[in-house]
């Protein structure tokens, strides 16, 4: 098909032919390869659908040799992983429920340009692969990329226009529905992205279309599979039992206590069986009790919602549960804040460094990246009341962090108004629901805790939906079991005056462009009332920073002269390092940044790159330290690195007969630069500077 001048297609039968579909997905230079592949019986002893997605990243794509002694890939990249999750989250919904075969989703670019990016390809290669396979599959689904340039949206824009665009939205769907949508503002309006997701969708039915038209040549008959069902038994046993005791637990507005209810009421029910057949049924069907009792929750919850307007801790559908903020709980910390909404509680610490201390990211762009801003968000166990083992960043930390990143980056200052690289760490102490959008406004807070001059506050919220066949609830500032028995999470970020990041994802089959518009003008509203508790803990950032953070000194040095402050093998820079205290880092623009806690070893150290990068003046005057006596004059260091020659001539207005009768080696002396000869060599005089 034609995909805005460039050609797009969908290609299967060549590769991969083992796998249950396969499909090489290209656009211009970049060939992306989907696989979609099940198990044939369901898995045993589980109660969810096993789905593996997963984006492997081969330099070899963009014509790369990994780093590293090794000199192959290892761990997915943070990259690959948020990749992953943006192909998974579209596709999920699709199943039929029950479904407990295991599914993977394996997407690999093979060949990647810079103006044809693979992740969206990956996602229409995915859902590609899975259409034509015997896998049951309720798609096709499609995704675009939009990028907004002055007033104009463009759809799949290339690099040089991203680099322009105020927008990178990523929009994934059905043909009838909008199933996920992924984005990243420069304090974009409401209205502008409802744009450019009714322009994505419109291109998503044309991908769509070519979808179906593959597999009417190659679609594979698909698989009956056996979905999990409860056992009638149990299923009689638990509504006579639980209905009623669950409706009345779910009155209770205290999460905490309804939570007790609700576990001793599935305790009560497996200890009450009477009948023996039953009880060894149960234990043979280990999550029966424990799904029925979910299920009958989320129908009374949904009912309360969606009827009575009635949500499980007693708010009216659009409020927001109680905030408090608190700034600077850390002493030595750069910046710090806890913010708290309801029982979902995430402390953010600010850290400053030198601008060496940024990340370097290798991946399939042409050159090396680097990141000056990061944030790391950690759930622990203990959130939840849970006991786990620590491990390092699972995919949905990783997810958080950049969403939260995603959503602070477009206030951030410039690099030459605020030379640090700044680090925010989220700890989430308490869990009970949009823990993203609570380290998003923690951030803003540990920012203008720390000094950091933001150009506006950002704020989040968590949206959610119930819907139930016309009618449909909005809520506003969901908790976990509003989200975990809902239709929707619609996370979106921004400043008073416009979004900065957003993230959709539906559970159901999709949902409409107008439910949508309903959804994003309440989340203005709660954004609002939520970024006015947040300015009355703090309403600027701090006028000094911390004193515990570094300061920076920058200065420029002419680009030619960058290899004299650095030095054979780095032997000036380390010297430097070494004699002042401080951290020095160079760009190739000739940029430095001198970063260190002392302000004395900071300005000493530029005072020594500046003499090193001074030019000697022919007539100018110099206080200089004799460092050589030669039986023809005197070498006089003039600046950091920098000798002249005083000739023996030119030391005194009387004849000398010995240089150590006038100078000796560590003497200050004042001499005057009266020549530079062609080779660079400087003649100096002590007689002419009098």
């Amino acid at each position: 098909m034609d995909f805005d001048g460039k050609t797009l297609s969908l290609e299967t039968g060549r590769v991969a032919r083992e796998a249950g579909g396969a499909v090489i997905v290209r656009l211009g230079d970049t060939m992306v390869l989907a696989t979609a592949t099940a198990s044939e019986l369901p898995k045993e002893n589980i109660d969810f659908f096993p789905l593996t997605v997963d984006y492997e990243e081969k330099l070899y794509a963009a014509g790369k040799i990994p780093g590293g002694f090794f000199k192959r890939e290892g761990r997915p990249t943070e990259k690959a992983i948020l990749t992953s999750r943006l192909v998974d989250r579209p596709i999920r919904p699709l199943f039929p429920e029950n479904f407990r075969n295991e599914v993977q989703i394996v997407v690999t670019p093979l060949s990647v340009d810079q103006d044809n990016a693979p992740d969206v390809l990956g996602m229409v290669g995915a859902s590609a692969a899975l259409t034509i396979s015997e896998i049951p599959f309720m798609g096709p689904a499609g995704a675009v990329r939009v990028g907004k340039v002055g007033d104009k949206l463009i759809i799949n824009p290339n690099s040089e226009q991203m680099e322009q665009s105020e927008l990178d939205i990523v929009v994934a769907g059905t043909k009838d529905a909008v199933m996920m949508v992924e984005a990243g503002a420069d304090e974009v309006s409401e209205e502008i992205i409802l744009s450019a997701i009714e322009l994505a969708h419109s291109r998503i039915k044309e991908l769509i279309k070519l979808q179906e038209e593959l597999a009417k040549l190659a679609g594979k008959p698909k698989m009956q599979p056996k979905l999990y069902e409860s056992d009638k038994n149990i299923e009689k046993y638990i509504k006579d039992f639980a209905s009623k005791k669950i409706a009345v637990a779910l009155e209770i507005t205290d999460r905490e206590k309804q939570n007790d209810e609700l576990k001793k009421i599935e305790q009560d029910a497996i200890e009450n069986i009477k009948d023996e057949k039953l009880a060894a049924l149960v234990k043979a069907r280990p999550f029966d009790i424990k799904a029925l009792i979910k299920s009958i929750e989320k129908k009374f919850v949904r009912d309360m919602i969606i009827n009575k307007s009635v949500r499980p801790d007693g708010r009216k559908l659009d409020e927001i549960r109680n905030i408090t903020c608190e700034v600077g709980l850390l002493p030595r910390a750069h910046g710090s804040a806890i913010f708290t909404r309801g029982t979902t509680q995430v402390m953010t610490v600010a850290t400053l460094g030198a601008m060496g201390e940024e990340q370097r990211i290798e991946g399939l762009e042409p050159e090396e990246s680097k990141k000056r801003y990061m944030h790391h968000y950690n759930f622990p166990a203990y959130s939840v009341g849970e006991v786990r083992p620590l491990r390092g960043p699972g995919r949905r930390e990783i997810g958080h962090g950049a969403l939260a990143e995603r959503a602070i980056l477009p206030v951030l200052p410039l690099e030459d108004k605020f030379p640090y690289t700044t680090r925010l760490v989220s700890e989430v102490l308490m869990s009970n629901g949009s823990t993203s959008m609570a380290s998003t406004c923690g951030s803003t807070l540990a920012l203008m805790d720390a000094g950091v001059p933001i150009t506006a506050p950002v704020s989040g919220i968590a949206m959610g939906l119930i819907k139930e066949g016309d009618k449909v609830a909005i809520l506003s500032d969901i908790q976990g079991i509003e989200d975990f028995l809902g239709d929707m999470d619609f996370k979106v970020a921004g400043t008073s005056k416009g979004i900065t990041a957003l993230q959709m994802d539906i559970k159901i089959k999709g949902i409409s462009i107008e439910i949508m518009k309903k959804a994003i003008d309440q989340a203005k509203q709660g954004r609002a009332f939520i970024l006015s508790k947040m300015t009355e803990s703090l309403a600027n950032p701090r006028q000094e920073l911390s004193q515990f953070a570094p300061r920076v000194i920058t200065m420029k040095v002419p680009i030619d002269k960058i290899g004299l402050v650095i030095g054979p093998g780095g032997k000036n820079i380390k010297r430097i390092i070494e004699e002042t205290g401080v951290d020095v880092d160079i760009e190739d623009d000739g940029r430095v940044f001198i970063t260190g806690s002392d302000v004395k070893g900071a300005e000493k150290a530029k005072s020594i790159i500046e003499g090193m990068t001074a030019e000697a003046e022919v007539g100018r005057t110099y206080l200089g330290k004799v460092t050589r006596i030669m039986n023809f004059g005197a070498f006089v260091e003039i600046m950091p690195g920098k000798e002249g020659l005083v000739h023996i001539s030119q030391l005194a207005d009387r004849r000398v007969a010995k240089v150590e009768d006038v100078v000796k080696v560590g003497d200050e002396i004042r001499v005057k630069v009266i020549e530079i000869d062609e080779q660079g060599r400087i003649n100096l005089s002590k007689k002419a500077a009098g």
